[in-house]
């Protein structure tokens, strides 16, 4: 199964790098290039992607505007936005989330991490970076009081197992990361992962993973001491 990418990038020179890169993975093929959100939504409508690579600061109608009105399309539900920028900021990540987008990456990722992005959201999967699990639960638990969360009780609902890769994708890691970490298969974790959402209702990977935070299962890393 082939794996139909949309790039949406102002700068030229990345899309071509981009589509580059993409192109030259056995299991994805690039079926357009925008240049800005408003021809990103065209060029969905038109070519029906898998997943749209999209950069956010663009001209005219912006990356998380064109998210938005793309996962709003009935007609593109089977379309998956990655979002790919520089610029990983809490007011961006929490934006990209409600608009729809289904994963979070920024630009410092290396080819494999890119691809193996677009692979996840393809599957229908949520990815978000390291950076942006840490600015959505920072975001998240500054905004939320504990005490209406859904409560440590909720994870005996869980086995060892499910808490434990619950935890790992919590602080960032991919399936495949997860897998390798734990030896098992990206299957089973994917199995884990969902058995976990399943049992504390939760819509997403992303609110599994504040839900893992708010509950204490994992700890924020304390902010790095300034240098003397």
């Amino acid at each position: 199964m082939t794996i139909h990418v949309l790039l949406a990038d102002d700068q030229a020179l990345l899309r071509q790098t981009f589509s580059i890169l993409i192109k030259a993975a056995p299991d994805m093929d690039v079926v357009g290039e925008a240049a800005d959100g408003t021809q990103a939504i065209e060029l969905a409508r038109r070519q029906r992607p898998d997943v749209v690579v999209m950069d956010i600061r663009m001209p005219g109608v912006d990356g998380l505007a064109a998210t938005e009105t793309i996962c709003a399309d009935p007609d593109l539900a089977g379309t998956r936005i990655l979002i790919l920028t520089t610029f990983e900021t809490e007011q961006y990540v929490a934006h990209a989330l409600r608009a729809g987008a289904s994963g979070f990456l920024g630009k410092a990722a290396t080819t494999d991490q890119l691809l193996e992005a677009i692979r996840t959201i393809a599957t229908g999967e949520s990815l978000l970076s390291p950076q942006a699990t840490r600015l959505l639960i920072t975001r998240y638990l500054a905004s939320t009081d504990p005490a209406t969360g859904p409560g440590q009780p909720a994870l005996a609902e869980l086995t060892a197992r499910e808490r434990e890769v619950m935890a790992l994708a919590a602080q960032g890691l991919s399936n495949d990361d997860i897998a390798a970490k734990l030896v098992l298969s990206a299957n089973t974790v994917r199995t884990h992962i969902q058995r976990a959402m399943t049992k504390l209702g939760a819509r997403d990977r992303a609110q599994l993973v504040v839900i893992a935070y708010q509950t204490g299962l994992v700890k924020p890393a304390p902010p790095p001491k300034a240098r003397p």
